[in-house]
């Protein structure tokens, strides 16, 4: 229960519905819809369209998009709508690029934008409006503008250098060389324009014609791959999830090309050591959960890729003999410095939001254009700004992840669920690239482990390892901060938090809906 000595937010609470966004102007926007008779589906995908304006460092029309939407029996389907490299992209350009890597600014790290294939895709199989209607609102408000949020506006400045680089960018996202100010009012023509678009003419508006056309030429002019073909082709698919028990209940993710396996495997080696032994801001708890998620990475690297195009491991990777080694490789007393060869197999800015409505319908839903504003590129006439998604291909052709024609890089968002007793628990995710298993993770120990309510469950203070250093939010207290340093960890005091979350619990003993929205963002929950 929230202490009310203390800055911080309640848990919001209502009986027919609810959305939790990262923007106000997207958890009002999904809320209207609910009330207005539309379903979870037609909220998620109206508040990822007004997120698409109010946040669009974070998400928009030229990125991905993942989906597990779960109805009132209990069924839980996944949707991938991951875009591809270009048919162009093969061994023999490989060979002759000279690439050691992909550079997150690179044309190359231009994957075909999957968002509006997917959006489209969920409102045919469940929504109960068209695509025209749920982008109304982010059509109104590219044109009349919004104001920049407190977190967009700190993001933002950052990025000024890069957006100036390309023509695109410092016309549709600076103000004379600079970025908006908090409060500032922004507007965006172009993109309302190609928007309009796609209300018109559906998921073509965007994969052909003058749209497609833009971004095609755009990427050219660099050296791009991409094909009018590439663009035309694209399809999301429906998936089955994949799960995991943890503390009396299954965790569902979206299988590889995504990462949500990796919290997968470190829940389940979690249950293995006694995290309820320790207290939630305890040292050991901070320290068990970093070394099982830094062994968790290791098989991440090592597998995870387009499950169309490589051999991923699934089964082997959600093992009791996968989770037994994991926890009884992890030292109490001492932390990891080279985890890659003890790990082996057995036998060998993103926007996260999630809403339910009357019915149960639950959508945990997410969409990005990975780094903040992509790769930095904005198409001139269209004003999409495209992701950079295809950085997370290998250019070893001896890993499973390495780009190739048609191929769909390593994911890093990913929405979960909860279901218990066959049905669904909590829709959650949390926003943060690299950092989003480690925050599953958490948030289901947090909520499951230590009894935490939604909001409090996100609130709680973040550590990650990565790269060799453990970056810790400044709610961690200089003790455990300490005790880390003492087993071995280095760490570094963050400049921005991790990530942001959203989750909403159903109480189906008291019908009600209970939401909870990351203060890291400046969104929150909303229901009635």
């Amino acid at each position: 229960m929230r202490n009310f000595h203390t800055p911080g937010r309640s848990t919001a609470y209502g009986v027919n519905a609810m959305a939790a966004t990262s923007s106000p102007l997207a958890t009002l926007a999904a809320v209207e819809v609910l009330r207005a008779g539309g379903n979870a589906v037609d909220a998620a995908v109206t508040a990822s369209g007004v997120l698409a304006i109010t946040e669009p460092h974070m998400t928009g029309i030229g990125g991905d998009c993942f989906a597990l939407v779960g109805e009132a029996d209990g069924k839980v389907t996944g949707l991938n709508g991951s875009g591809r490299a270009s048919m162009r992209a093969d061994a023999d350009w490989l060979k002759g690029s000279g690439l050691d890597g992909i550079d997150p600014d690179n044309v190359h790290a231009v994957t075909v934008p999957g968002a509006i294939d997917a959006w489209e895709r969920l409102l045919k199989r469940f929504g109960t409006m068209t695509l025209a209607d749920c982008l109304a609102p982010a059509i109104r408000l590219a044109e009349e503008g919004v104001p920049t949020q407190p977190r967009v506006a700190f993001d933002w400045v950052g990025e000024v250098g890069r957006l100036k680089r390309d023509e695109g960018a410092s016309r549709h996202l600076l103000i004379g060389g600079r970025a908006p100010s908090e409060g500032e009012v922004m507007r965006y023509p172009a993109l309302a324009e190609t928007l309009k678009t796609i209300a018109r003419e559906g998921r073509d508006g965007f994969y052909s014609g003058r749209v497609a056309e833009d971004m095609v030429a755009c990427l050219a002019t660099r050296g791009g791959l991409l094909t009018l073909d590439d663009f035309a082709s694209t399809k999301g698919e429906f998936v089955e999830p994949i799960a995991a028990g943890f503390a009396g209940r299954d965790v569902l993710e979206i299988p590889p090309n995504g990462q949500g396996i990796t919290a997968l495997m470190v829940l389940k080696a979690l249950q293995r050591l006694d995290l309820a032994a320790h207290g939630p801001d305890s040292l050991e708890r901070r320290h068990l959960e970093i070394e099982a998620m830094k062994l968790a990475w290791v098989l991440r690297n090592r597998y995870v890729a387009d499950q169309a195009q490589a051999e991923v491991p699934v089964a082997r990777m959600l093992s009791d003999e996968t989770a037994d080694m994991i926890a009884g490789l992890i030292d109490p007393k001492r932390a990891f410095t080279g985890p890659e060869s003890l790990v082996a197999l057995p036998g060998s800015d993103t926007v996260y939001l999630t809403v339910v409505d009357g019915k149960r319908l639950a959508v945990s839903f997410i969409n990005s254009v990975y780094d903040h504003f992509g790769v930095g590129i904005v198409a001139p006439s269209s004003g999409v700004t495209l992701h950079n998604r295809g950085k997370a291909f290998s250019t070893d052709p001896a890993h499973p992840n390495c780009i190739a024609p048609g191929k769909r890089p390593l994911h890093t968002i990913i929405p979960a669920m909860t279901v218990k007793d066959k049905l669904v628990e909590m829709p959650f995710g949390v926003m943060g690239g690299n950092y989003q298993p480690m925050g599953h993770v958490a948030l289901m120990v947090n909520r499951f482990v230590y009894g935490m309510d939604p909001q409090e469950a996100i609130d709680w203070p973040r550590a990650f390892h990565d790269k060799g250093v453990v970056g810790i939010e400044a709610g961690l207290s200089d003790e455990v901060a300490a005790g880390l340093v003492g087993l071995g960890h280095v760490i570094e005091r963050r400049h921005a938090p991790w990530g942001g979350g959203q989750a909403i619990a159903i109480d189906r003993r008291q019908g009600v809906l209970i939401g909870g929205s990351d203060p890291r963002k400046d969104g929150f929950a909303l229901g009635f």
